[in-house]
């Protein structure tokens, strides 16, 4: 099947990116249909499961979320994650940010998936890792970058209570996905 993308423009240009373009595309049918559409446009991410051996527990982020106060949440418990600057490689990134938000050094992270946020709406793909790591490992203090105005806490969670957390107190997508992928693979 093809696709022709028309007349792509960004449509707004802050700190993430709108587009909007003409598309055009064959259906199942084998007809065409032309529409407009948009996407929200903030490059590729990274996200990393880490499990502290000695603790056996899961290593979260809890952080202020503003898009999530529109459901009257404001800090949720996550996966360490960030985004990927141009021309980064995701393995690059991931260990970046597991030394910025918390404070462990990595060498080689299984890459266990790369998937789409939100297909309909965003162009984003999170690239989704998984480490073990031992206390030896925390080499800095974590907590995020302060010119970037982060504030992150780590929170242990014992492999033991994650089905506990999964059913009332992650509501986030890629550590909902991760942590499924730990209780199916442990």
């Amino acid at each position: 099947m093809e696709y022709t993308i028309i007349n792509e423009q960004v449509v707004f240009n802050d700190h993430y990116k709108i587009l909007k373009a003409e598309v055009r595309y064959e259906t199942f049918k084998g007809e065409t249909i032309t529409a407009e559409r948009l996407a929200f446009h903030r490059g590729d991410s990274v996200a990393i499961l880490l499990v502290e051996k000695e603790s056996n527990s899961v290593l979260l982020t809890k952080q202020f979320r503003y898009p999530t106060t529109q459901h009257e949440k404001g800090w949720l418990l996550e996966i360490p994650a960030g985004s990927m600057e141009k021309e980064e490689c995701p393995l690059a990134c991931v260990k970046r940010e597991t030394l910025e938000e918390m404070g462990y050094e990595i060498e080689q992270p299984d890459q266990l998936f790369n998937f789409y946020t939100s297909p309909g709406g965003s162009t984003e793909r999170v690239f989704l890792f998984y480490a073990k790591v031992s206390k030896h490992q925390k080499t800095e203090k974590g907590g995020g970058v302060e010119d970037e105005n982060e504030d992150i806490k780590t929170v242990k969670i014992p492999i033991s209570e994650i089905q506990e957390y999964l059913q009332n107190k992650i509501m986030d997508a890629k550590t909902i996905i991760a942590l499924q992928w730990l209780l199916l693979n442990q």
